[in-house]
């Protein structure tokens, strides 16, 4: 493989000179440029850019963590770190999980052998401590609210909105509230849940463990949501629904089922999608593209910093 050291034998010039080539210096005199030039055309030439990363201490590349990538939720989120990414001449390296917890593992290695410079982990399934010993490594950068933490995140209260939307929902006369959630043991999860107990409590309610309906990600888990709830004897009367996406299938299956929206079952979807503008969902809004954008900009940044964004209810026609 052709090295600089050949290209200046080849060219009849020092290696200074080819160095200067290859990097665009202006000083350097035309004949000795078209000699280098022709030179790296002759011998098919490539830059190598492990060397280049490595004298920079640099790869420009950027690891991003996310359970799917064929999710919104998490589409959104990318849709504003490439943006981001791209302004700043970095590349993206994606690591799909699926919530494997070997999978993130990866992710942190690469980090921690320098083939990255920074990681944000949108959705996290291994333990914080775990993440706070690869600190030392590069910048992380969650999706979360870590306050108290020596980590970067960027993210949204999901126990006050949440919180918001039940008693949104109590006011409209809603006394039997169930939710959709993706998954129980997430962080976010368990602020939602706490959410929902602390709702239940302050509003004199009962629990009722079979309003709780997980594993609930895609358009048509809302098939299997309304299945579960023609099952029940006294089926809830509005659905808190963690996902445009779920929201919406609930609501195609309840027009095919004949379940009038909102008098027999009335619904709060997440994210507003353009999915829940179309159909006229009631939902909360996330910015999750401005989110996706913060989260870059924190993983380039030196600094630890915590930024809360803002979400609010949409009120639509189903709730």
């Amino acid at each position: 493989m052709t090295n600089i050291k050949d290209l200046a034998r080849m060219a009849g010039v020092s290696v200074t000179t080819v160095s200067r080539v290859l990097n665009n210096h202006p000083y350097v005199r035309e004949d000795k440029k078209k000699a280098v030039l022709d030179a790296v055309r002759t011998s098919n030439y490539h830059k190598n850019i492990n060397a280049v990363h490595l004298s920079k201490g640099k790869t420009f590349l950027m690891g991003i963590v996310l359970p799917f990538s064929d999710h919104p939720y998490f589409a959104q989120l990318l849709k504003g770190i490439a943006k981001q990414a791209l302004e700043n001449n970095y590349k993206l390296v994606l690591f799909q999980t699926s919530y494997i917890e070997s999978r993130e593992l990866e992710a942190l290695e690469m980090l921690k052998h320098k083939q990255i410079d920074s990681l944000i982990i949108c959705s996290r399934t291994c333990d914080l401590a775990m993440i706070e010993e690869h600190l030392t490594f590069g910048p992380i950068v969650l999706c979360e609210d870590l306050h108290g933490k020596n980590l970067s995140a960027t993210y949204v209260d999901h126990y006050r909105i949440f919180y918001e939307a039940l008693k949104y929902l109590h006011s409209k006369g809603h006394s039997r509230i169930g939710y959709c959630i993706a998954r129980n043991s997430g962080t976010n999860s368990q602020k939602r849940m706490s959410a929902y107990r602390d709702f239940l409590h302050h509003s004199q309610l009962p629990y009722n463990a079979e309003y709780l309906m997980d594993d609930c990600l895609y358009f048509q888990d809302g098939e299997k949501v309304i299945r579960q709830i023609k099952e029940m004897i006294t089926p809830p009367t509005a659905l808190l629904v963690t996902s445009d996406q779920v929201a919406a299938g609930i609501f195609t299956c309840c027009q095919r089922e004949k379940i009038s929206i909102p008098d027999d079952l009335a619904i709060i979807g997440f994210d507003n999608e353009p999915i829940a503008k179309m159909m006229d969902i009631t939902t909360v809004e996330i910015p999750l593209v401005e989110m996706g954008k913060n989260l870059f900009l924190q993983a380039i940044s030196e600094q630890v910093s915590n930024k809360e964004m803002s979400a609010k209810l949409i009120e639509r026609g189903t709730a």
